[in-house]
């Protein structure tokens, strides 16, 4: 099949970035990553503790740099950011040409403060300042969860100049709270003289729907919620991009902060392996997705029609739930509660893992 004939070039071409979910020093090193963007049109990279935690378990690429860091007396947390930032950088050189391309639109990496600051926002703020000082490139974003108390740093970031990927969103209500706390940073930027020109994404995640309902619906709803939330959080997107408040933005010299479709690979073993990806192609947005995605994609990917901007039948389907006795608006708040939680777990994992592989490598 030729370059041109594939589906993630039809997917980009209609104007959707694909971002890659996964980051290994391996695939830097064998050259996955590469093909990734220069056969399956990959622009974006996005990481976060569990893939980091797999990478470092699965073999001794990291050896030489756990065994400097404790040689050099750093903490867990501290080797793991030098771990992280060694791979990032790397992954943000392989996408320089493309965010050169774009004016810094696309080509970007994201590397997640500490889920143990979560409860503190100016902790927060002064980490996400840090990380994307010590990265030295322009092309990575340091994700901060949209939760109540990570929308104020999420804010005084923006108003820092610090590119931000909002992660943890699981509703238009989050998303929109996202995207007030981007446009008051960015407000906050204009009236201050500064530029406000700050990139953003903000990630919704959308197969954990389907998972928290499987058991709980008709077979008819099965595996359509998350889309119908995506749907939903695509027309909020829309709608807000053409709002008054945006606009005056614009004109000013501000961007938008670009709908990310996060937690697209399918989970139910029946459905679709490429359900998601397919259901949610929207230009002017971005759709990260695992490898095993991303592969199945390029093989036997189809590209529909885009997204109606007004959401299409996300209503509907999102009526039938609640007619089905699903409360979306509490689900949002459990998953993301959820997610919050198995972000804390699984970086006292990643840490709890680089100590013992410390222990390892300095025997």
């Amino acid at each position: 099949m030729s370059a041109a004939a594939l589906p993630t070039r039809a997917l980009h071409d209609l104007g959707q970035s694909l971002w890659l979910d996964n980051i290994t020093r391996a695939m830097l090193r064998d050259g996955t990553l590469q093909s990734h963007i220069d056969e399956r049109d990959v622009t974006g990279l996005t990481s976060n503790p569990t893939i980091f935690d797999k990478a470092i378990r699965a073999g001794g690429d990291y050896d030489e740099s756990i065994r400097a860091a404790v040689a050099t007396g750093l903490s867990h947390e501290q080797t793991f950011f030098e771990l992280a930032l060694e791979d990032l950088r790397d992954a943000a050189d392989l996408f320089a040409p493309v965010h050169h391309f774009t004016d810094g639109v696309d080509g970007w990496v994201s590397l997640e403060v500490s889920p143990l600051l979560a409860h503190d926002t100016d902790a927060t703020v002064r980490q996400a300042a840090d990380l994307h000082a010590r990265a030295e490139r322009a092309n990575l974003f340091v994700k901060i969860p949209g939760t109540s108390e990570g929308l104020p740093a999420i804010e005084q970031s923006i108003f820092a100049g610090v590119p931000i990927n909002v992660t943890l969103l699981f509703s238009r209500e989050q998303y929109l709270a996202a995207a007030d706390a981007y446009l008051h940073g960015v407000q906050r930027r204009i009236d201050a003289g500064l530029d406000p020109n700050v990139a953003s994404v903000a990630s919704v995640f959308l197969s954990r729907w389907d998972v928290a309902v499987a058991d709980r619906v008709p077979a008819q709803l099965r595996n359509r919620l998350g889309i119908a939330i995506g749907k939903q959080s695509y027309a909020a997107y829309r709608e807000l991009l053409d709002s008054e408040r945006f606009q005056r933005l614009q004109n000013a010299g501000a961007r938008p902060q670009r709908l990310l479709f996060a937690s697209t690979g399918t989970k139910d073993p029946d459905a679709s392996d490429v359900l998601y990806v397919e259901a949610l192609a929207a230009p002017n947005t971005i759709d990260t997705m695992p490898e095993p995605t991303l592969l199945a994609f390029a093989d036997h990917g189809r590209v529909g029609e885009p997204l109606p901007r007004d959401g299409g039948d996300a209503r509907d389907v999102l009526a039938a739930f609640e007619d089905a006795g699903i409360d979306t608006a509490a689900l949002a708040e459990q998953l993301q509660r959820e997610g919050a939680e198995a972000f804390d777990a699984s970086w006292r994992d990643l840490l709890d893992c680089i100590a013992k592989r410390g222990v390892e490598v300095a025997s």
